[in-house]
């Protein structure tokens, strides 16, 4: 079986048949439990008595993970093996495991490996092994991971509230399925999440307050600027992340003003951004979009990747440069 292709991937999870041994590995850890929990769950039929956790410092008994697999579970059926920090130290574990005898699944989660790791050597070629890489999802791939989660939690969602959350909870699989719990015990099963709703239940106060803040400051609300900027601050806002967001709506409505000058109405430009832009946002936007143009903007972005720079390299506070940044983005626009 070895490696598994991504396209087989739902059908072993679902049915993994004589497979002994399982290696999840890569750098979505989040990804990697998930897919593991899967496979515990099928072999135990939800039985915690049927699952043993061997630790870490399991690896020192290269026969453990063959004795385990072998016993049967105290009330009948299969046992499920599982070491959720597997090193290249468990490799002759799971060669007796691979050999061994019982009807158990030894499921291995390691972080990222290199082809050259023991445990991918070993297990990749092996025929009663499956390897499963788990990395992390990006754009409509991610997308549907995330439709798909609240369908199973029965809510549907806007597609701009869905791009919104892909684009603004990261990559992370564990946050984002909490997230996601979150937003459907707020709507409830069976409505749907509006940009309005993940606006109110997922986006954090500090995320909101720097959205708020580059707003204002692009659309030159220098007072506007200040207060979002204060209260981003006071949430925990980091002014690096500050900085790179500056830079993506520089970035953003250097695109919708080149649209504009082509000859597009600002609120059609607008609507040509991927990700939509969040309703809330758009009256700030069109505002800037009168202030800057396409040239401006694009100066504006490459001063922003010398502001961002600086957050991590003066020996000023990073939040003071941040500020002196949006505040003279602010006061630039207001001249205008």
């Amino acid at each position: 079986m070895a490696k598994v292709d991504a396209r087989k991937l739902s059908a072993f999870l679902a049915d993994p048949g004589e497979c002994r041994v399982v290696l999840l590995y890569g750098e979505d850890g989040g990804l990697a439990r998930e897919r593991a929990d899967a496979l515990t769950r099928l072999v135990s039929g939800g039985d915690d008595l049927c699952v043993i956790d061997v630790p870490r410092e399991g690896a020192r008994d290269a026969g453990l993970l063959a004795a385990e697999a072998a016993t049967r579970a105290l009330l009948g059926g299969k046992r499920g093996v599982r070491v959720r920090d597997a090193t290249d130290g468990f490799a002759a574990g799971a060669k007796q495991a691979l050999d061994g005898p019982g009807p158990g699944l030894v499921i291995l989660e390691a972080g990222e490996l290199t082809a050259r790791a023991k445990l991918r050597a070993l297990l990749e070629p092996a025929p009663r092994a499956a390897v499963i890489a788990c990395y992390r999802e990006r754009g409509a791939e991610l997308a549907a991971t995330a439709r798909g989660m609240l369908a199973e939690m029965g809510v549907t969602i806007d597609a701009a509230a869905l791009e919104w959350l892909v684009q603004n909870q990261g990559e992370d699989r564990i946050r984002m399925r909490r997230e996601l719990e979150k937003l459907s015990l707020y709507v409830g099963p069976g409505n749907r999440a509006t940009e309005d709703d993940v606006l109110l239940c997922v986006a954090e106060g500090n995320s909101r307050s720097l959205d708020e803040a580059l707003g204002a400051a692009f659309a030159g609300d220098v007072a506007g600027a200040d207060a979002a900027l204060e209260a981003s601050f006071a949430d925990g806002a980091n002014a690096v992340q500050g900085a790179r967001m500056a830079l993506r709506h520089a970035q953003r409505l250097a695109q919708a003003a080149q649209a504009m000058a082509d000859g597009m109405s600002a609120g059609d430009a607008l609507g040509t951004l991927r990700p939509p832009v969040f309703f809330r946002a758009r009256p700030a936007m069109e505002r800037a979009l009168r202030n800057w143009g396409p040239a401006r903007l694009e100066a504006l972005a490459t001063a922003l990747l010398e502001t961002e720079r600086r957050t991590k390299t003066t020996g000023m506070p990073d939040e003071t440069v941040f500020r002196q940044a949006v505040l003279t983005i602010a006061r630039q626009a207001a001249r205008r």
